[in-house]
């Protein structure tokens, strides 16, 4: 745990929460593709997708002990985790394959963007457990990320 007072923390707190909101949030979509995906590449697609469903929720309660042990708060709600992702819903059960597809890949990237500013934020304010344990996340992240580019072509 940092030592540092909570004026230093509270950007590497807001990065923390808004990398929680966005898991959550990539978390919820991904199982939405997995639940509706159909068409030739069913079996495969609903795999990767509940694999990949698997890896994000087992990160969310690391991220939020994380907030915890700098002695903040987590989000606290559906509506907190609504007000701070940059993960959109996406509620058309209808949209082809494809289109889950690339729209996961765009969402784990901005993902990838977010972790980068947790892992930033925890450098600046000498956060080493952070800046260490962001590393598998971003590794995770990027994964996912090729995962989908590839399967996208």
């Amino acid at each position: 745990m940092t030592e540092l007072g909570n004026n230093a923390k509270a950007g590497l707190v807001e990065a923390l929460n808004g990398a929680l909101a966005d898991t959550f949030a990539l978390y919820v979509k991904t199982k939405n593709f997995h639940w509706h995906v159909a068409g030739p590449r069913f079996r495969d697609l609903h795999l990767l997708f509940d694999e990949q469903a698997a890896q994000l929720i087992g990160t969310v309660d690391d991220i939020g002990e994380r907030v915890r042990k700098n002695g903040e708060n987590t989000l606290t709600s559906i509506g907190s985790i609504g007000k701070a992702t940059r993960v959109k819903d996406q509620d058309d059960v209808t949209i082809s394959a494809d289109a889950m597809v690339e729209e996961l890949r765009d969402a784990n990237r901005k993902l990838h963007d977010r972790l980068n500013e947790v892992k930033d934020e925890a450098e600046k304010v000498g956060d080493n457990a952070t800046s260490g344990i962001v590393d598998d996340w971003i590794d995770q992240c990027e994964e996912r990320i090729w995962f989908l580019g590839q399967t996208a072509k």
